[in-house]
């Protein structure tokens, strides 16, 4: 394992039984709060999103936008925020995406994403795959191409990374750690 992985692994905290009985949480603040870490993490994403060709980041609500916007100032590129249903004013284009237990939707400014941009999307864990599938579909709706997905970690066992092959199209997923 490289220094950078061992230092975000030491850096996340695992939470028993949060947000219910069963689950094990990942905590990523106590790393947010160690600048060194913070800093190795965002150099990291940034250099994913270098190396993809990406010319914008889309932050998915809420740690995406945690993690997505230090990178794309980090790599020079705007930074789109999407967000929760009913959150952004204006225009915009909306995916609805199921969950384990119900439904959801995201949305995006209409302006934002258009023919020409590449779009990296960045979250910190990768789940079941869901929101980051939305957000895929979203992207392509507004004219824009997937340049790829990146994540802090990845939590293999929920094979999130399953779910979205066929919506990546080739394009790249990342995860600085498999869990």
């Amino acid at each position: 394992m490289t220094a950078v992985k061992e230092l975000l692994l030491s850096r996340i905290r695992d939470v028993a039984d949060y947000p219910k009985p069963g689950v094990m949480f990942k905590d990523i603040t106590p790393l947010l709060a160690d600048p060194a870490a913070f800093t190795a993490l965002t150099d990291a994403l940034a250099d994913i999103a270098v190396r993809s060709g990406a010319t914008k980041i889309v932050g998915l609500e809420a740690r995406g936008f945690i993690l997505g916007a230090p990178v794309a100032v980090r790599a020079g590129l705007g930074f789109i925020p999407v967000r929760k249903a009913g959150k952004l004013p204006g225009a915009t284009l909306s995916q609805a995406y199921d969950l384990e237990y119900g439904s959801a939707e995201i949305e995006v400014h209409a302006e934002d994403l258009n023919a020409g941009d590449r779009v990296l999307v960045i979250d910190d864990v990768l789940a079941t795959g869901g929101t980051a599938e939305a957000s895929l579909q979203l992207i392509r709706r507004a004219g824009a191409e997937v340049a790829g997905v990146a994540v802090l970690m990845e939590l293999g066992f929920l094979a999130g990374r399953e779910r979205l092959e066929s919506v990546l199209d080739g394009a790249p997923l990342e995860s600085l750690i498999l869990l």
